[in-house]
């Protein structure tokens, strides 16, 4: 059971970057995903969740209108497309895979997460 994001970067701010999350196959195709991220000195905090069929997703207001969570279960993975990126931005970025078929905004409700990858926005 693995879950690992990658893509992050150094981007100047308004600018934009995409990061994924390729996930093995027991733990993709019937889960929801989600995306968290951590900033130093700060909980880790929600950012976007899509359900298993890239049906349903849904932002923490902080992202929305900037991010966009997309899947391809054909894949095995998951994405986060970030537009107009800001340097309170910058956190190590998770990827997880929810327990039931749609996505949350509740950690405790992920049972599988990855490895980060670190998104910087200088300013």
């Amino acid at each position: 059971v693995q879950l690992q994001a990658s893509g992050g970067g150094l981007v100047q701010a308004g600018g934009s970057l995409k990061i994924s999350c390729a996930a093995s196959g027991r733990i993709f195709n019937n889960n929801g995903m989600g995306w968290f991220r951590q900033a130093p000195g700060k909980e880790r905090e929600f950012v976007a969740a899509i359900s298993w069929r890239g049906s349903s997703t849904f932002y923490a207001d902080s992202v929305k209108g900037r991010f966009t969570v997309s899947r391809d279960n054909a894949k095995n993975t998951v994405y986060l497309i970030m537009n107009s990126l800001k340097p309170e931005d910058t956190a190590v970025y998770y990827c997880a895979a929810a327990r039931k078929s749609y996505g949350s905004r509740e950690l405790s409700d992920y049972n599988y997460w990855g490895r980060g990858t670190q998104v910087t926005v200088s300013s």
